[in-house]
């Protein structure tokens, strides 16, 4: 018990060192979130153009649903979206400056962790009123759950999607230990998420084979499935089921960063570095 608290005090230590670094950075979150909002309303733009040869829906959404679906992409995205953490650390490896860290009595991967997470509270919080702005703009727009235990779903669906997301860039940086330079791994792997998690347009718009099999893949559970859960789009057996794959993605996300670190570091030691 006393290991475990000591390793909490430790952890808990590496939180607030991250809040503290990141908070260096509030005026650059703050105005990278307004520059964000451009998008959106482009998008709303786009969207109303749409809609208006058809008095309809498109893929079970009506335009105010469509409007919604990207205020929630924007909530999502701005909660747990990573901020350069792969570059971060594949500079950390191509720079030596892991030698340091492996010298620390803590996991590096927890460490990034705590990073991450308090990066996420600082960026949260500073572009909290922007955010809210928005949503105040087009609050005819709103259309919050019927159900209250749809928060809770959604928070676990949260969580779970910024799981993936941070392991996946940290997958990536661990290429650095093979890899001089990955920001062609990056932006290849990064145009295929914006495509396909559901950032660009809401997944239920591919139909068929090709629908199901992406519901396998872990793009559309980065951002597309918490949306679509707190939007009660997906419910039952399908909501069960989604979540159930987006557990499995979780532990294949964190068994391939261990894989990976585990392999680098081995490589990494070779070198002598």
């Amino acid at each position: 018990m006393k290991k475990l608290a000591q390793s909490l005090d430790k952890y808990r230590a590496i939180f607030s060192i991250g809040l503290q670094n990141t908070f260096v950075y509030r005026w650059n979150f703050l105005l990278r979130s307004l520059f964000a909002l451009i998008p959106l309303f482009g998008t709303v733009f786009v969207w109303r153009a749409i809609y208006s040869g058809t008095t309809g829906t498109i893929a079970g959404f009506d335009l105010e649903q469509m409007i919604f679906y990207f205020l929630i992409v924007l909530l999502v995205d701005n909660l747990i979206t990573p901020t350069e953490d792969e570059w971060q650390i594949a500079a950390e490896i191509r720079e030596g400056q892991l030698s340091s860290f492996l010298l620390k009595p803590f996991d590096f991967l927890a460490y990034r962790s705590c990073i991450f997470i308090g990066s996420r509270l600082i960026y949260t919080v500073v572009t909290l009123l922007p955010v809210v702005a928005v949503f105040w703009w087009y609050r005819q727009y709103l259309h919050w759950p019927e159900h209250a235990s749809t928060w809770g779903i959604f928070t676990v669906s949260l969580v779970m999607a910024g799981a993936i997301q941070f392991l996946i860039a940290y997958s990536l940086a661990m290429l650095a230990f093979w890899i001089l330079e990955i920001s062609t791994v990056i932006f290849i792997l990064y145009s295929f998420e914006y495509f396909l998690s559901g950032k660009l347009f809401p997944l239920d718009t591919i139909p068929g084979v090709a629908g199901t099999v992406l519901r396998l893949l872990p793009f559309p559970y980065e951002l597309y499935f918490p949306v679509a859960v707190l939007m009660e789009k997906i419910q039952g057996p399908q909501l069960w089921s989604g979540l159930t794959i987006q557990a499995v993605w979780v532990l294949l996300c964190f068994l391939l960063a261990r894989g990976l670190w585990s392999a680098g570091i081995r490589r990494y030691e070779a070198v002598g570095i």
